[in-house]
């Protein structure tokens, strides 16, 4: 189905109405750029009004390109269809479609289909472009080399800087556009093969010197794009750095033989390159905009850099037909699209960094290792797989051990002598309304409804183990009887009235994070009275206006041990099934393992190993303490988003140092460090690290952070991501979450129980009436 966007241009081209800035004087358009979206851009805006006069600079010749085949997806075309039939006509006449993706691995072709793609050449497409531009007027100046950016928004009305991923328009007005470019790790190659794959095709190769990768599919009838991929440190010890283009070819054609069916390769002014991610601050500049790759760009794994320009074309001639002023325009334009890209290039990113780290997932049986590799962008998920193709989806499930029909999510796993019923955890989060640090009614309420609701494991919220550890005076405890005994209330409860949940407890201490408001009051804000004083690591203020902390001595450390050791006798006998250490947000034991937080001197601060110290000694002493046969998890935090704070591979280490100390799992979050931290916020965006630290230590991970449906979860559990999920926020909104995923899922069978009054909801609800009396005849009798 076309997009709206689509939509929108289809209707003022029919309908065209000229925006008031047009009345009296139709838009003088420059150019930069002849690639596919400067020239769509082009035909699009000459077509709404013939009147414009719109010119194209391009540096090359008509018939120079780049690259071989060109990806379209479904939606790209409904808008081109819309926008512009004529070039849809002449796209169709090219295209190639198939629906099959192969993946080859260690010699196993697993094929899934249902997919879908279109693609045709890139000379193709142009030369397409090219008719289409000619037809309607455009102005197009080839081998020419556009004038400086600054001289055409004098001249020109609209300058749009479709230059590509060098844009010397965006470096031209840098200071505005403010650019981020990143470069990648992998090294790789457009090449072609005078033959058509049948379907699209990644193969890997492990190789002597590291493992390769082939991304190959077809854009004509006797011809495909073959991309080759490898780590930097691989392709140097390949020997790729001194060899020829012609070599490389030669080099590449041998690797990949099998999928070639030993056919050679072409290229076309071919040469090993990395990817570069741009993101820019902003995309216009008074009537200077940029487009396609110049504004952004996202990895050829999950698709074309052409598909993007092509929409952002369909954009920008949209609204400048909708709006009243250019100025107006470009604002719409770039609050329309910014958005969308962000998006893709978030599953770019998502798609780029597990190729650049594939060796991790090598020793996955193949087909896991297919549905992997299907799924590693998030935007297709196991749900969406299914649809697709339900016959390669339920042979990855039952490979995985899912008796049939059963979600993964709703597979057993184990951790010591505790049999979780499924693969869902109530995550913890803090309520901030306890009184004295004892949980009270509420507590009983909020816990025993999400037991009631169906998860595997239901976590308290950071029960702080002294009263100098809350963080705010709603923070509850275990350093006293009485709040041992409330805790038993409610374990008591989940035991007796949801049989088969299991409910866990997570201690911590605040450190520099305590003495501050209750969340809804100003999080992480002084009090404005009544303030305790603070401990830390180091005598460093969260920030500023916070407290200063003072800094442990030893006496201190050994006392706070104490604490965490009692807290944890409490929580035995108030009935608890797990317990959690926590070690993340920058709470105090966090602060020891970040570098940012720890500026100790001494036995606990400084090396990597010494940080570890003092966190490694309470998980002992709590262990130790600890009944045998139950769990225990350590929450993590794999990365403090700042610079100079712990890494992905410290995070690692850290994992591998609690497991090693007797750690069941690892409960990977991330920052909440440090206050000027800057995370990379999207869907399950906290996921990879968890995958990180399993694949790289073979350690049970819990994976949490912007999890929010169930087949998100059935996703990572199936790919092998992570071992559980904790959702926090969806279980907020919904304490039943677990039972409802289960009933959307047309699901009953083992992992999942309604509490016997419940069962009567156990499948949603008619939209009708159907309680109503019936006649007792009918109309007609």
């Amino acid at each position: 189905m076309p997009t709206s966007r689509a939509r929108g241009t289809a209707r003022q081209a029919t309908t065209h109405q000229q925006p008031r800035d047009e009345v009296n004087h139709p838009l003088r358009v420059a150019i930069i750029g002849g690639g596919p979206g400067g020239l769509y851009t082009a035909a699009l805006l000459k077509r709404l009004n013939p009147d414009r006069e719109v010119t194209v600079w391009e540096r090359n010749a008509p018939d120079d390109t780049f690259g071989f085949g060109v990806v379209l997806s479904d939606e790209t075309l409904g808008g081109i269809e819309h926008a512009d039939p004529v070039v849809y006509e002449a796209l169709q006449k090219d295209f190639v479609r198939w629906d099959d993706i192969d993946i080859v691995h260690r010699g196993e072709l697993h094929t899934s289909g249902g997919h879908g793609f279109a693609a045709l050449g890139r000379r193709r497409l142009l030369e397409i472009l090219h008719e289409r531009c000619r037809s309607l007027g455009v102005e197009l100046r080839f081998r020419a080399e556009a004038p400086d950016p600054a001289r055409l928004s004098e001249a020109y009305d609209l300058v749009v800087a479709a230059d590509g991923v060098h844009s010397t328009t965006r470096e031209r007005y840098s200071h505005v556009f403010r650019p981020y470019v990143a470069q990648h790790h992998c090294r790789y190659i457009w090449l072609a093969a005078d033959f058509a794959f049948d379907a699209f095709r990644f193969e890997i190769a492990e190789t002597e010197h590291g493992v390769m990768q082939l991304h190959g599919y077809p854009f004509s009838a006797d011809a495909s794009t073959v991309i080759i991929e490898m780590r930097e440190e691989v392709w140097r010890a390949a020997g790729f750095e001194e060899l020829g283009e012609q070599e490389s070819i030669e080099r590449c054609a041998k690797l990949f033989a099998d999928a070639l069916g030993g056919r050679t390769l072409r290229s076309n002014k071919s040469a090993w390159t990395t990817f570069r991610t741009v993101v820019n601050e902003r995309w216009s500049h008074g009537n200077v905009v940029l487009l396609g790759d110049a504004a952004h760009t996202a990895h050829f794994s999950i698709g074309s850099g052409t598909k993007l320009a092509v929409e952002d074309a369909l954009a920008l001639a949209a609204c400048l037909e909708e709006q009243p002023s250019l100025p107006e325009a470009l604002a719409a334009y770039e609050e329309e699209r910014k958005p969308v890209v962000a998006s893709t290039q978030r599953a770019a990113r998502a798609s780029l960094e597990w190729f650049e780290n594939l060796e991790r997932y090598l020793g996955q049986p193949p087909r896991q290792f297919a549905f992997n590799l299907l799924t590693r962008s998030r935007r297709v998920t196991h749900d969406n797989l299914r649809l697709r193709d339900a016959h390669f989806t339920g042979a990855v499930e039952r490979e995985f051990g899912c008796p049939d029909g059963t979600p993964p999510m709703f597979t057993p796993f184990r951790l010591r002598g505790l049999t979780l019923r499924n693969r869902v955890v109530v995550s913890p989060m803090d309520m901030y309304s306890a009184t004295d640090g004892v949980p009270g009614d509420f507590h009983l309420v909020h816990l025993g409804a999400r037991a009631l609701g169906g998860a595997g494991l239901v976590m308290t919220e950071m029960v702080c183990v002294s009263e100098e550890g809350r963080i705010t005076p709603g923070c509850t405890g275990l350093y006293t009887g009485r709040q041992a005994e409330a805790w038993k209330r409610i374990t008591d409860f989940a035991h007796t009235q949801a049989p088969g949940t299991a409910i866990g407890v997570q201690l911590g201490h605040s450190g520099r994070k305590g003495s501050t408001k209750l969340m809804w009051e100003g999080i992480d804000e002084p009090l404005p009275d009544g303030n305790w004083p603070l401990v830390a690591a180091s005598p460093l203020p969260y920030k500023p206006g916070s407290q200063i902390p003072r800094q442990l001595s030893r006496a201190q450390l050994t006392d706070i041990r104490e604490q965490f050791t009692a807290a944890a006798w409490r929580a035995a006998r108030a009935g608890f099934d797990l317990l959690e250490l926590h070690c993340a947000h920058g709470y105090l034991l966090s602060g020891f393992l970040s570098p940012l937080t720890n500026r100790r001197t001494d036995a606990y601060g400084g090396s990597f190993e010494k940080r570890l110290r003092f966190p490694l000694e309470v998980f002992d002493a709590v262990r130790a303490m600890w009944p045998e046969e139950r769990p225990m998890t350590v929450r993590i935090s794999a990365t403090d988003w700042a610079e100079g704070g712990t890494t992905a591979e410290e995070a690692v280490e850290i994992a591998r140092a609690f497991a090693a100390h007797g750690a069941d799992a690892i409960d990977v979050s991330t920052g909440q460090v440090v206050a000027d931290e800057r995370p990379e916020y999207g869907r399950s965006y906290q996921t990879p690290f968890a995958d990180h630290i399993r694949h790289a230590t073979g350690i049970p991970v819990i994976a949490v952070g912007a999890i929010s449906s169930w087949d998100d979860v059935n996703s990572l559990i199936l790919a092998g991501r992570t071992d559980l999920c904790a959702l926090a926020r969806p279980h907020l909104y919904d304490p039943n979450w677990t039972l409802h995923a289960a009933a959307e899922q047309g699901y009953e069978g083992p992992g999942i129980a309604w509490p016997a009054p419940y069962r009567a909801g156990s499948r949603p609800p008619q939209t009708g009436r159907t309680d109503a009396p019936k006649p007792r005849l009918s109309l007609d009798a």
